[in-house]
């Protein structure tokens, strides 16, 4: 009988440790967790960047007032239009960089943008491997929305992996935020 009053004053007391241990880890993770995020830095505008599966390099950010290179703009409406030159650095073709600029402060009502190329007006084209490409980002919101004279863009970049976890096939994943660009903010009537 001692012996196992014994073993259990062990397992009781193991068990508490483990118990009192997975408390204070759980308090320092939320400690940490509750610092303030780092953040991201500002990317240069007048220089390319790598982001993940692109090299992007900004031309310049301007407000329209009619159509631009082929996408419409309703009456009550104006858009907001940021050039820039594409790089596809994949092996592959692709069009998967809807997600790559978001423009912070300003909210608009379809969220993606409708994204062209300014050579021919092609809408969201497959981007060939090595070749860069100027394209335009265009958001339409209201005529009476305020946009400022200098407005960040966030850009989201993506990690490859040769193998990913769930399936073991190569690819681009885990998207983040590299950092930001800030432009001036132009303003005409028309495209290009």
């Amino acid at each position: 009988m001692f012996k196992t009053a014994r073993s259990r004053f062990k397992a009781w007391l193991t068990a508490g440790a483990g118990t009192i241990a997975a408390l204070f880890v759980a308090g320092l993770m939320g400690a940490f967790g509750a610092l303030p995020a780092h953040a991201p830095p500002s990317l240069p505008a007048d220089a390319a960047t790598d982001a993940g599966r692109w090299r992007i390099e900004p031309v310049r950010a301007y407000v329209s007032h009619a159509n631009v290179y082929g996408v419409p703009i309703k009456s009550g409406q104006k858009a907001l239009v940021l050039e820039v030159d594409i790089t596809n650095r994949t092996a592959q073709s692709d069009k998967a960089y809807f997600d790559v600029f978001k423009p912070e402060g300003i909210a608009f009502p379809d969220g993606k943008p409708m994204i062209t190329l300014t050579r021919d007006s092609t809408l969201t084209p497959e981007l060939h491997p090595g070749m860069a490409e100027r394209m335009a980002y265009v958001w339409p919101l209201a005529a009476d929305v305020a946009v400022p004279s200098s407005l960040s863009f966030a850009i989201t970049a993506e990690i490859f992996k040769p193998r990913d976890n769930l399936y073991g096939v190569p690819g681009w994943y885990n998207p983040y935020r590299l950092g930001t660009i800030t432009l001036a903010v132009g303003d005409h009537g028309g495209a290009g």
